[in-house]
């Protein structure tokens, strides 16, 4: 046997191998993205056996894959489409509705209007939108808009980290990123490309290698074939990196900001839930520490403050005085002024309190209280 021929039987014999494990342990998702990535794979060299996959796939419509058995609710499934590249399944179930700004709000009510009747649009030779890309900082509701969006939509939700296929795989990493969009085509469902600009980068950038700018190209004729069914969601926090042809393929691109105080507020009243009357006399106070931090700064801090107070191991008024101790010392003199003079106004700290959290001095206090008519215990 030629050392060609006996490579074709071993190959075979791996897939099949494969196989049998996805259908063992993976369930029908990772079997159909199995499947979808062995129709790529031998189109050229036995077309006859990728025809009859093809087949296979296509009399053989996904089982509902929003639906999922109660005791798997609570529980994210990875499906393995390879050895080297995996699509976690998240659990939208508890999905709220994110603290965003009007303009952001209004574009998402507008994807999920098109989406909700896109037969409609349709019937009258209109595409509803397809795909859109989150752009900000980590933190700033981009993950939790797709989670929502998915949730409101019925349909489950699937994220692909790009940032983590970049590996010692790269040459096979077209191949699978393929497979993984062929497998999101065939189903409906909301497909999350999180950290697209470690692929999707300027395709004139001089140090990335040849498979990289091939990438590049794969990702944009898959946003151009993308089917109606389904809905293709982008993330990036470095706007700066991506290939431009890549944000005209997009039907909408959404900029996430660091959240303002008014959403800083409005994020503590959720976060702080039934513990809210322990913290609502520092809650101006909190607005004013958070300004500058993201949603899940925010969320990863309130919610050991709660665990404290349940846990009785501080009080409210002692994680809150912490944190500005904490918060004053990164501040400049200007910036530390203008905290002390929050503190006068917002809570109930004494001249001798906000001087020793702030080092801002009991003079300047005193001062701004009688012209502000501000107080102190």
């Amino acid at each position: 046997m030629s050392k060609k021929i006996a490579g074709e039987v071993d190959d075979l014999a791996g897939d099949l191998a494969q196989s049998v494990r996805l259908g063992l342990h993976s369930g029908a998702d990772g079997i159909r993205l199995f499947a979808a990535k062995l129709v790529r794979k031998y189109r050229q060299s036995a077309p006859d056996l990728s025809q009859q996959i093809d087949g296979y796939l296509r009399a053989s419509p996904a089982a509902s894959p929003m639906r999922r058995k109660p005791s798997d609710e609570a529980r994210p499934d990875v499906t393995q489409p390879s050895d080297d590249l995996a699509v976690l399944r998240i659990d939208t179930a508890g999905a709220r509705q994110p603290v965003l700004s009007e303009s952001i709000m209004t574009g998402i009510q507008q994807l999920l209007a098109e989406r909700r009747q896109a037969q409609k649009l349709l019937s009258l030779g209109l595409e509803p939108m397809r795909s859109a890309i989150f752009v900000g900082p980590p933190g700033v509701g981009k993950t939790m808009t797709a989670k929502w969006i998915a949730r409101q939509l019925d349909l489950p939700l699937f994220v692909l980290d790009l940032t983590a296929i970049m590996s010692s795989y790269l040459g096979r990493t077209g191949n699978n990123l393929r497979a993984v969009l062929d497998y999101a085509k065939s189903i409906p469902c909301v497909l999350l490309l999180d950290e697209i600009d470690a692929i999707a980068k300027r395709r004139a950038d001089v140090s990335d290698i040849g498979e990289l700018k091939r990438l590049v190209t794969v990702i944009l004729q898959e946003i151009d074939a993308w089917p109606s069914t389904g809905l293709l969601l982008a993330a990036t926090n470095h706007a700066e990196l991506i290939d431009p042809a890549l944000w005209r393929r997009f039907d909408m691109t959404l900029e996430f900001p660091k959240p303002e105080r008014r959403q800083i507020a409005e994020t503590l009243g959720t976060v702080l839930a039934s513990d809210r009357q322990h913290f609502e006399r520092w809650l101006p106070i909190l607005a004013l520490l958070f300004e500058g931090s993201s949603f899940s700064d925010i969320d990863r801090t309130i919610r050991q403050f709660r665990k404290a107070v349940t846990l009785q191991t501080a009080s409210a008024p002692d994680l809150v005085e912490g944190l500005v101790r904490r918060h004053s010392a990164e501040l400049d003199r200007p910036a530390r002024h203008q905290l002390a003079m929050q503190l006068v106004a917002h809570s109930r700290l004494s001249q001798h309190k906000i001087n020793e959290l702030t080092g801002v001095s009991r003079d300047t206090i005193r001062k701004f209280q009688n012209t502000e008519g501000g107080h102190g215990d």
